[in-house]
């Protein structure tokens, strides 16, 4: 490979690590250490070191001394207020999300990481007269609803790991996870299949099934599910709104990275 080759290459790969860490920090909610982003993203501690001072010279990094952290800086704000190409996930999603409601006839969401949650970021309701409200700015455990599995499962290992050490469990019915190792075991499950469910886990009477939307790199940006009342729900259905979901999903991605 000729010199001017090796350069260019070696500049994507630096761009591509900007972006993944400045996709990180937006999606966590919260400050990260420095080791805790070179274990999320693979990036050698003395390369994230350089990339690391350079965003946060140019205002795109904050370093939190509370905290030891880093988070994202005003000069990101002002960038996404400058751009009118801005793709917003919530507006891809949007038309998506009646179209899922219109083929199963019930209540669905799209749901962002907020912290050690899960919320409500766009939802339509189903017009049967037995439903499920899901509401604008809703949170829940990530532990407990099926989107917020879907999320979990796919985070970067430092970060999934982080919160299974961090967790306490509240049982919102007798259905609801409860310790570290049934959370482990579903979450393995959720990798395998690429869906999860909440089986009136949260909300008596209600099922949940989730499925992630995913980055380029695999991070997931957010989730898609439906909520059904158990007494409509069935084995059937539930292999048509995995098949729904999933679809749509794939129609998000395509739609919000411009494929």
């Amino acid at each position: 490979m000729r010199a001017n080759e090796i350069e260019t290459a070696s500049t994507v790969k630096s761009a591509d690590r900007t972006l993944d860490v400045l996709e990180l920090l937006a999606q966590w909610g919260r400050e990260m250490s420095h080791a805790e982003i070179a274990e999320a993203l693979n990036i050698p501690k003395s390369s994230l070191t350089k990339l690391i001072r350079n965003l946060t010279d140019r205002g795109y990094l904050r370093f939190v001394a509370e905290t030891k952290g880093y988070r994202l800086g005003d000069a990101i704000v002002k960038l996404a207020q400058q751009s009118n190409q801005v793709r917003s996930l919530i507006g891809c999603a949007e038309p998506v999300l009646r179209d899922i409601t219109q083929q199963t006839a019930e209540s669905c969401a799209l749901n962002q990481l907020k912290g050690n949650e899960v919320e409500v970021v766009a939802t339509v309701t189903s017009q049967q007269r037995l439903q499920s409200h899901m509401r604008l700015g809703d949170l829940a455990p990530l532990y407990a609803v099926s989107g917020g599995k879907a999320i979990l499962a796919y985070l970067p290992d430092v970060m999934r790991e982080e919160y299974i050490r961090s967790v306490t469990f509240e049982r919102f019915t007798k259905n609801t996870i409860a310790t570290k190792k049934a959370l482990l075991a579903t979450l393995e499950d959720v990798r395998k299949k690429g869906f999860a469910t909440s089986m009136e886990e949260f909300t008596p009477g209600i099922v949940g099934i989730g499925v992630p939307i995913l980055s380029a790199s695999a991070f997931p940006l957010g989730s898609l599910n439906l909520a059904i009342p158990a007494v409509r729900y069935s084995s059937e259905f539930g292999d048509r709104a995995v098949a729904i979901l999933t679809a749509s999903a794939a129609r998000i991605q395509r739609q919000y990275f411009g494929g």
